[in-house]
């Protein structure tokens, strides 16, 4: 049995997914985050089913990637039942999804979740008269608390056995001839065989101007097409509005006559939650409360990651001596082993204590319904840069991994938006890069010479963004979002999304750091580090470095903590500063900082925008790393 969760973007269905299919998908109060659907086997009442939590969308006629790949699914696959989430808090817009759901003859349940929203706003929904209206059960459901869903899951195997197909509403008369007078001419042409949906759909889809089935008809009958447009013609004749108008109104009139017949208004109950958005969207105390919020979650990354570093460094350290005791007659092994303890030292020591809060706190945020609300405020400084608001999401996520900020800028509708914000990404200072400002840079030059290099980081983002957009000028569309509703995160779904995005690090990155640190042990066992020193040194004397730098930055490409853990390897000390002034280690932390992204990132760049595009990004960064570094050595020199 096949169960389709279908619904508009932020209305809970991949929370219910997640807690029946045990977290496979994320749940975000960003539309659009799922931009492929999600698939998984469930067992309820020893029933065993599959699940399939399609992308958000508002309608069956669109032209958003996501939205159209829940249509297409729901017209070529096999469903046995659709479950329809609705938002009950916006039951009004969600019916309007909800009827075009019924004109394709699926055996459907009717989710009302977000229940207790719905009465927090004085909203009572008569969900008997809903199901009387529609034809089809409606169940009313809590599913970040769990309530409803046992009700639902068993009212679905119910349909599954035996189906409702629930009922066809019907549009105002005049609208309703010309349908009906297309449902006949399709017939009478053999269009019920030619396509595999229900005859009504395709009609409305077209008098809608629908383009994909525009081009079907087109490519099965073209003489057809002056059928379709004489329909159209008598729409706008009698409406004097264009078609597509014609039919979305006639919807939403539909929607809004059941609305105020199955809901009863009350008086709202005045919570804390009403009154937030008067602070955090306000055009002054909204910025002052992002640069607060960004502050104290930062200084909360930073602090854990600060205090679980040395501690976890010192205990794996300590079995060193004692390998070296060991193994000390076999060198070969001893570098081996050592390598693979110190490249293990280096994920769980340098790089978790940093990205598991940073991933905690973001998932806290996301879930909260902040993250929309941060890309609504800088909206109007992205726009300056050709981008808008959205395009915060990835640059966010860069500040923990680059991978998943990559996969991210699926969310931006335009091509050419998501090539400028994946190369903007890569410029983020993700956890490993983080580790080298606060390793290096705050360590040895004071906490005042790290806020200076992300200050600097993000004026060459901006900057970066302008050229780019500069390049590939376009008007950037203005922004339509869903601003959700506040809500208190499950931390059950909380850890489950931490652990699914960790798992990108222990997955891709954390293999390439042990394998990295292992080859470095063995090249410096063989003694070839210097042949790749002599190879990178037109580099290394630019920007005034010791020449024994180079293999660090070689394998900072595998991964960037990398470059700072072979640092200490490649310089023979441990102590930085005795090898390295303050220019050198200014100068190496911002060349790194900038410049080639890690492999594993550049394998998802490929993926995402191609290898040209791809080729493109990693020249463009290390130039702009070059660049960068050599004028912090020129300033240090004339001015420091």
């Amino acid at each position: 049995m096949r169960i389709a969760l279908v619904g508009q973007p932020n209305c809970g269905k991949s929370t219910i997914f997640n807690s029946v299919a045990g977290y496979k998908a994320i749940t975000s109060n960003f539309p659009g985050k799922t931009v492929t659907y999600t698939v998984s086997k469930m067992t309820f009442q020893g029933k065993t089913s599959e699940i399939v939590d399609l992308p958000g969308t508002y309608s069956l006629t669109s032209f958003d990637l996501a939205e159209l790949e829940a249509r297409k699914y729901l017209l070529r696959e096999k469903i046995d039942v659709v479950i329809n989430v609705i938002d009950a808090s916006l039951l009004g817009r969600g019916l309007e999804l909800t009827l075009q759901l019924l004109e394709l003859n699926l055996p459907t349940v009717i989710c009302l979740n977000m229940i207790d929203e719905a009465e927090g706003k004085g909203i009572i929904i008569e969900d008997s008269e809903l199901s009387r209206i529609l034809g089809v059960p409606v169940v009313r459901t809590i599913a970040l608390k769990g309530q409803g869903l046992d009700q639902l899951f068993k009212t679905v195997l119910e349909m599954g056995s035996n189906p409702i197909f629930g009922k066809h509403l019907t549009f105002s008369k005049d609208v309703e001839q010309v349908i009906q007078e297309l449902i006949e001419q399709l017939e009478n042409n053999n269009f019920s065989k030619k396509f595999n949906v229900p005859l009504r759909f395709l009609a409305i889809k077209l008098l809608e101007n629908d383009q994909y089935f525009i081009g079907e008809v087109r490519k099965k009958n073209f003489e057809f097409i002056k059928m379709v447009k004489a329909g159209q013609q008598k729409l706008e004749e009698c409406r004097a509005r264009t078609s597509d108008v014609v039919i979305s109104s006639e919807r939403h009139h539909l929607s809004m006559d059941i609305y105020e017949t199955v809901v009863t208004i009350t008086k709202p109950r005045m919570e804390l939650k009403s009154y937030l958005d008067n602070i955090f969207m306000h055009p002054v105390l909204g910025y002052i409360s992002l640069i607060a919020i960004l502050y104290l979650f930062f200084n909360f990354v930073f602090y854990l990651g600060n205090l679980l570093e040395e501690p976890l460094l010192g205990f794996f350290y300590q079995f060193l001596p004692l390998i070296e005791e060991k193994l000390g007659h076999n060198l070969l092994l001893f570098n081996i082993v050592s390598g693979i303890i110190q490249g293990i030292a280096g994920g769980i020591a340098i790089v978790l204590p940093y990205l598991f809060p940073f991933l905690l706190g973001l998932a806290f945020l996301e879930d909260v319904g902040y993250l929309p609300r941060i890309a609504f405020l800088m909206d109007t400084f992205l726009h300056r840069i050709g981008l808008h608001g959205k395009a915060i999401i990835p640059l966010i996520l860069g500040y923990g991994c680059t991978v998943p900020a990559v996969m991210a800028t699926r969310i931006l509708e335009s091509e050419r938006d998501r090539l400028i914000a994946s190369i903007l990404t890569t410029m983020i200072p993700c956890a490993a890069r983080i580790t080298i400002i606060f390793g290096l840079v705050a360590f040895y030059l004071g906490p005042k010479a790290a806020l200076f290099v992300y200050i600097l980081n993000i004026i060459v983002v901006a900057i970066s963004g302008k050229i780019l957009s500069q390049m590939m000028p376009e008007i950037t569309p203005g922004m339509i979002m869903e601003i959700p509703s506040y809500h208190i995160p499950s931390p059950k779904v909380l850890l489950a999304k931490v652990w699914l995005r960790m798992k990108e690090f222990i997955v891709i990155a954390w293999p390439l750091l042990i394998i990295g640190s292992i080859a470095l042990s063995l090249l410096k066992y063989w003694k070839l580090e210097y042949f790749i020193n002599e190879l990178i040194s037109p580099v290394t004397l630019l920007l005034g470095l010791p020449i024994a730098v180079g293999v660090t930055l070689i394998f900072g490409i595998l991964r960037k903590e990398l470059s700072m853990i072979m640092l200490v390897q490649a310089l023979g000390v441990t102590d930085i500063s005795l090898v390295m002034n303050a220019a050198q280690i200014m100068t190496f932390t911002i060349f790194v900082l900038f410049y080639v992204p890690c492999a594993a990132t550049i394998a998802v760049l490929i993926r995402e925008i191609g290898g040209e595009k791809t080729v493109f990004t990693v020249l463009f960064t290390f130039l702009i790393a070059l660049i960068l570094a050599t004028a912090t050595r020129l300033v240090y020199y004339v001015f420091l």
